[in-house]
């Protein structure tokens, strides 16, 4: 999967790109919203997107370097065709 500048976000968040100045690591587009929440997109490739469709399962690595793990949410966005929404829905509540 690629990540991806997220199309969908609060308003009111910030754009960032993790690993923007580290080389060993791929760059991360996200937003970060003021109450702290990071949003990332991805976008599955062809194959992995067959992978999906004959019954394959997504997995997470979360390289925590020994600190606990945060929460984390991963879901199955709409189609946005690229085009960022004027407003912007809350992100989901994890709970």
């Amino acid at each position: 999967m690629t990540p991806v500048e997220p199309t969908r976000y609060p308003t009111d968040s910030r754009l960032v790109v993790f690993a923007a100045d580290q080389p060993e690591y791929q760059q991360l587009p996200a937003a970060i919203a003021p109450d702290g929440i990071v949003m990332t997109e991805w976008e599955p490739t062809a194959e992995e997107l067959d992978r999906l469709f004959q019954g394959g399962r997504i997995r997470i690595w979360i390289h925590t370097f020994g600190a606990p793990l945060q929460p984390i949410m991963v879901i199955a966005a709409e189609p946005e065709c690229g085009m960022r929404g004027s407003d912007l829905v809350d992100f989901p509540n994890p709970g």
